[in-house]
């Protein structure tokens, strides 16, 4: 059987191993719901500490092979509910499959699954391909497969320097490398993008569309929404251990507000023209040398015919989208 390296924080100690050679992978067998195959599914998954829910009747459908994120502040229950997927902690209550097996029994399924929770754990002393090499001996796995996922999170020019020598965003990249060895169908990432650099952001974010297009799912966490909005096909909202949205995320950035921007050519034409929106039915807030009408997308055409009518000419007309954490703090009620 092939079986997963989940990376922990802490010393090397206590990294488990994954076991077991890699395979070719086929199509994944998660469940198909009409023309969805569904990689993760839940429902009323539930973890009690005490008398604090970290997470509280989430009912999560994780689409197969693509990028779902998963987003919310600290504490808001992401890596709780990671960790219940993968075994490493007890549901209080609730049922769920990942890849079709019972995550009670996570046995079933955690031969396909890598995962990479809480930060990579390593040898400071060895090379990265030396880290690699002995994760594959001991779980199993062909040599030849350290070199693949090297050139996978390219990270093969770099393979025989001292793992205390990587960049953050380096050793970031080799604990992926390593959740990769067994080939898994699923990877699961908790937070791979906190604490790096614009430029670590940027190979991360290049390394998840490859993955993806690669036919891998990719389940991953963050609270830096707008990166996830770079990169994500499918999006889960949490807060306070509550699913608050799930779905596309070209269908939440869709029903996201949408903002006009006017910009008369004589800025003595501000209040004219927002009056001419307001006669409109439009909401207008005030803005500097702007007038700025709030879902008046649909209405540009009508407005700036308005405006001419008035004699005011019209230098720019701009569409402004909110943004996935603009859309996310409207949905929650936060500020």
């Amino acid at each position: 059987m092939d079986s997963v390296g989940i990376h922990l924080n802490g010393d090397a100690n206590t990294m488990a191993v994954p076991t077991a050679g890699a395979r070719s992978r086929g199509v994944s067998p998660a469940r198909i719901d009409g023309d969805t195959r569904w990689a993760i599914r839940t429902t009323g998954l539930t973890k009690t500490y005490g008398h604090r829910r970290a997470v509280d009747n989430a009912d999560l459908n994780i689409p197969a092979g693509r990028i779902t994120g998963f987003v919310g502040p600290n504490g808001a229950g992401k890596t709780t509910t990671m960790r219940m997927l993968l075994g490493l902690v007890r549901p209080s209550s609730g049922t769920g499959t990942v890849l079709d097996g019972g995550i009670t029994e996570p046995q079933q399924y955690m031969d396909r699954v890598g995962a990479l929770i809480e930060g990579p754990a390593f040898h400071p002393q060895l090379s990265g391909r030396r880290n690699l090499e002995a994760l594959a001996v001991l779980g199993g796995i062909p040599q030849k497969r350290v070199d693949e996922v090297l050139h996978t999170v390219e990270l093969h020019d770099r393979a025989g320097d001292l793992y205390k020598t990587y960049s953050l965003g380096m050793k970031q990249r080799l604990g992926v490398a390593a959740a990769l060895l067994p080939n898994p169908e699923l990877l699961v990432l908790d937070e791979p993008v906190n604490g790096l650099d614009p430029a670590g952001i940027i190979e991360t974010r290049a390394l998840l569309r490859r993955l993806r297009d690669g036919g891998i799912t990719v389940f991953v966490s963050s609270h830096l929404l707008s990166e996830l909005e770079q990169v994500a096909d499918w999006i889960v909202l949490i807060q306070d251990g509550h699913i608050r949205f799930q779905g596309a995320m070209a269908e939440l950035l869709a029903s996201s507000r949408s903002t006009l921007v006017l910009v008369p050519e004589d800025p003595s034409d501000l209040d004219n023209l927002a009056t001419i929106a307001r006669n409109a039915g439009h909401t207008v807030e005030p803005a500097e040398n702007a007038v700025r009408v709030t879902d008046g997308e649909n209405k540009a055409a009508e407005i700036n015919r308005a405006a001419m009518r008035a004699g005011i000419t019209l230098v720019q007309i701009a569409v402004e989208r909110s943004s996935l954490e603009d859309t996310f703090l409207a949905m929650t009620g936060d500020h």
